[in-house]
Formats: C-alpha cells, structure tokens, sequence
C-alpha cells in the first residue's frame, strides 16, 4: 500500500467510531433523566411516609414488633 492511501484510510473513521461520535453525551442525559426519576419518587415516597396514616400503621408495626402495644 501506498503511503497515501494508508494516510487516507487512517484518518477516515470507521463505522463504529462515527456511531460513537454521534452518541457524545447521550450518557449525560440518560444519567440526568435516571436522578430525576429518583428524586422525583423519592419525594413522592417521601410524601407517603409522612401522612398520618401510613405514621400511625408503622408506629402500631414498631410497638407490636416490640411488644409496646397494649
């Protein structure tokens, strides 16, 4: 092979590395989408917990767990 052609061939980029290039920072995305799917269940459980009556039904859980209930 000439010097020419392998100068041309290793500059032109592959299949695989044009796929790759076009998927720059589609990780970063994923990523942001995937937290705020999180904290956005988080907050939404978070919520749950805090009403007064999933409190009262897992206080009632604790004391008979711990034989408190009377």
């Amino acid at each position: 092979m000439s010097r020419r052609l392998i100068r041309r061939l290793a500059g032109r980029p592959t299949c695989r590395s044009r796929s790759l290039r076009r998927d720059v920072g589609m990780t970063t995305a994923e990523y942001a989408v995937g937290i705020m799917a999180a904290c956005t269940f988080a907050l939404v459980l978070l919520g749950v917990v805090k009403s007064d009556a999933v409190r009262s039904a897992l206080t009632g859980i604790v004391q008979s767990a711990l034989g408190l209930a009377g």
